[in-house]
């Protein structure tokens, strides 16, 4: 990598946050060739289990054995035994008209005991509607899982305006202000191992792009002390984004405010909206005592 990557080093003077870097990295493929791992801990069935669960997306609701097969990497056989105990545990409805397979409640029950329990979700919510109502723009809160920012709150203010989007949904990191935050909160360190382990899922000819807008995206957070995402993402959006890490720095979560680009300029990113978004970040961090 060169100095103007992911990887680069921001500037001296400016005081870094630092997150404690996890003992193993979060797989989220649903592909067994990228979650497979060696280490002698690592249960290979559970693995393939969740790879199984992963493949149900917004569009792909249904899935029969055959395409799950074809999705995972997996042999049918395989693929048979796993979609019939996860149905038995009711993480998977069958479906017998057409033979195939949609999420149970339990990925719901799994989601919402994580959700309940998540302080940070109710202290910062009234917070989020307030700069939402203000702004006329869609308030998030995210949190990184993999490669991607998962929605764990979404607060809008504009009732012409309300992205497509829902609590649960990933984004990319790349491309997104949320992303972009969270990549602002590692260590040189840490964005060396994130961008190897990113690059992949990139197309060859894209990859120098993403390394130049996440380097303009670090030197934004340095001189701002949020990043911006002008319509790389959504060409009709623009946001703006910060990170919160806790105290102990081995959690990141950030928050993101968008709109429509002729509402939502760079002008006003900067002198207002940009500033908002740290307040609210401060706040709900202060609130929390830096512990979620």
């Amino acid at each position: 990598m060169n100095a103007r990557s992911p990887l680069a080093v921001a500037p001296a003077k400016t005081k870094k946050l630092k997150v404690v870097p996890n003992e193993a990295t979060t797989q989220t493929s649903h592909h067994v060739d990228e979650i497979e791992d060696s280490n002698p801990d690592f249960v290979t069935a559970i693995g393939r289990g969740f790879a199984i669960l992963r493949c149900f997306k917004r569009n792909a609701k249904v899935l029969g054995n055959k395409e799950l097969a074809e999705m995972t990497g997996l042999p049918k056989s395989t693929v048979a035994r796993l979609t019939f105990t996860l149905t038995k545990l009711g993480y998977l409805n069958f479906l017998p008209a057409i033979e195939k397979y949609e999420l149970g409640i339990g990925v719901l029950t799994l989601g919402q005991t994580y959700l309940s329990g998540l302080d940070a979700r109710e202290v910062a919510r009234p917070l989020m509607q307030e700069l939402a109502n203000y702004a006329g723009a869609t308030v998030t809160m995210g949190a990184p899982h993999g490669q991607d920012m998962v929605f764990l709150e979404i607060c809008h203010g504009n009732q012409v305006f309300m992205m497509r989007v829902a609590v649960g949904q990933r984004v990319p990191h790349g491309m997104t202000a949320l992303g972009r935050a969270y990549i602002a909160a590692l260590t040189p360190e840490q964005r060396a191992k994130y961008s190897i382990e990113y690059r992949p899922r990139v197309k060859p000819d894209e990859w120098k792009r993403l390394e130049e807008v996440t380097d303009q995206a670090l030197r934004d957070h340095e001189k701002y002390g949020f990043c911006f995402s002008l319509g790389e993402w959504n060409n009709d959006v623009f946001a703006v984004g910060v990170p919160m890490v806790s105290n102990d720095g081995s959690k990141v979560l950030a928050f993101s405010c968008s709109g429509p680009v002729h509402e939502m300029t760079r002008k006003r990113i900067i002198s207002d909206i940009g500033p908002r978004l740290v307040q609210l970040r401060d706040r709900v961090q202060t609130m929390l005592g830096g512990v979620f």
